[in-house]
């Protein structure tokens, strides 16, 4: 889960690319670089933590030219390791700085090419740093010395063909201007829009969200297409090309739920009008199945379900209250890498506010339960401030299968609803009552505010991958690679490199 960004134009870009990526923040809070090009060079400056932990006025000050991209990253694949923030550089051919968000489904296949066939060499376990080689090798094989917009396309379809799943990318290359490109299914999002500078010369700007575009004050012209390949060039000219390969578009159907800003528009729909939908849908199925439930109040689990819970309180006729406080310098618990600091955190990360609970029977709003740590302590939580019944409903499906395409939802057995009925689940993180949003809602709550959108990825909730490539030999090795075991083993291992560091 990534955010990424890049801006080719006529006036200095770093501080427009950071602020740029303040507004992505959401997406990533491990690490966070950018990479900028002048005078025939790059420069490039990247490290683990925030924005506000990786970059200062001196470093900031030190990122030259009109031309840059820039990437914060939660790891889905690799490591945590300061090694692996991106974005990625290579020198042959031309040079090429590479920002990616996804996930690659058939990594181990193309490894061995690349080395063998290739003769690539590749420094760390990053499908990103795979898929940057792929296309590297892809301009080399194209032979150009000043390469066109007919090389980049090409090598961009090589990609597609060698590179599976889902997959938004952003690159520079050096004296020649700026790709983008989108996976052929279009899981991951990826906008781009224009801008006119006080001199009257036009500038461009590509980005995972359309709200990274329009703090830098840039018009939103469209959301790529499926395989689509945006290419700049340095003197701005603008070409574009949509593989043969592309296929119906699909989005991601969690980025609705979960990940985006509520502000951002995604492929035409609005995050906020689909958030609204939600909460509509499930009041009428909570009205539906729960008529004689009595409910004193509806309270979010913040932040992400507040739009759908005020939408049910309203429904319902009930009164909305704002009764958990969020500490907002607490990452999001579900893509914590252990199970122990997860659980650590939803303490510092939520507060109750006890007046609000004691004597209620409470209807707790959860945008979804993926691992169940946060709703079952926040349960308890509600119940020590002396709740009379506690209900919880969420705005998605349960999530039983793991996300292949660039969400960390690592092993299915970590999953709180993987084989459990509802009366399971609820049982086992102590609500009263449990509900759950139905598929079919939630895709026609999307569509509702768009209606070109009416098919997506929901793997998660249904397991029905749309690259058609998914096996179970494969989810076997990705549950395998991305338990909490192995998680807490890199963590074990980056901190020895961190004290050998320190002591050098």
């Amino acid at each position: 889960m990534c955010g990424i960004v890049g801006i080719i134009g006529n006036s200095p870009v770093s501080h427009t690319l950071y602020e740029s990526l303040s507004m992505l923040q959401h997406r990533g809070q491990d690490a966070a670089g950018i990479a900028t090009f002048f005078e025939d060079k790059f420069y490039l400056h990247k490290g683990n933590g925030l924005l506000t932990d990786v970059f200062n006025a001196g470093n900031m000050a030190r990122l030259l030219g009109t031309f840059g991209i820039g990437h914060v990253r939660y790891p889905t694949a690799g490591c945590a390791s300061v090694a692996e923030a991106q974005p990625f550089y290579v020198n042959s051919p031309y040079g090429i700085v590479f920002a990616h968000n996804g996930n690659l489904t058939n990594v181990s296949d193309i490894v061995e090419d690349l080395f063998v066939t290739d003769m690539r060499h590749l420094n760390t376990t990053s499908d990103s740093e795979v898929m940057l080689n792929v296309f590297a090798h892809a301009l080399v094989r194209r032979g150009a010395v000043h390469p066109n917009e007919y090389d980049i396309f090409a090598a961009v379809e090589e990609v597609h063909r060698r590179c599976h799943g889902g997959y938004a990318v952003i690159a520079m290359v050096a004296g020649v201007g700026m790709v983008a490109f989108r996976d052929l299914n279009g899981i991951r999002p990826l906008i781009f829009g224009s801008r006119v500078n006080s001199k009257g010369e036009t500038e461009y700007m590509v980005a995972s969200e359309s709200v990274a575009l329009q703090v830098a004050g840039f018009k939103i012209d469209h959301d790529l297409a499926p395989g689509e390949t945006l290419f700049v060039a340095l003197d701005g000219e603008v070409h574009q090309h949509v593989s043969l390969l592309a296929r119906d578009k699909a989005p991601c159907l969690f980025e609705y739920v979960y990940l985006a800003r509520p502000d951002s528009v995604l492929d035409g729909a609005s995050v906020y009008e689909c958030r609204v939908n939600m909460g509509t849908k499930l009041a009428a199925k909570i009205k539906r199945e729960w008529a004689d439930l009595p409910i004193d109040v509806v309270v979010p689990i913040p932040s992400t379900s507040r739009i759908a819970a005020q939408e049910i309180a309203t429904r319902l006729n009930k009164p909305y209250r704002d009764a958990l406080v969020r500490n907002r310098y607490v990452g999001r618990t579900f893509i914590m890498p252990g199970q122990a600091q997860r659980k650590a955190s939803i303490r510092r990360k939520l507060n109750p506010i006890p007046q609000v609970f004691e004597g209620k029977n409470v209807l707790l709003v959860d945008d979804s339960i993926v691992r169940g740590n946060t709703i079952k302590e926040i349960i308890a939580m509600v119940r020590e401030q002396g709740a009379k019944h506690v209900y919880v409903c969420s705005a998605a499906p349960p999530v039983i299968f793991p996300n292949v395409y660039g969400i960390d939802m690592p092993a299915r057995s970590e999953l709180a609803a993987n084989g459990k009925t509802v009366a399971e689940l609820a049982k086992e993180i102590d609500a009263d009552q449990l509900i759950f949003q139905d598929l079919e809602d939630l895709k026609e709550s999307i569509t509702e505010a768009c209606p070109a959108l009416t098919y997506f990825d929901t793997s998660v909730f249904d397991g029905q991958y749309v690259t058609g490539d998914v096996t179970q030999e494969y989810l076997a090795t990705l549950e395998k690679a991305r338990n909490d075991t192995a998680k807490q083993s890199i963590e074990v291992q980056n901190q020895i490199e961190r004290n050998l560091t320190a002591q050098v």
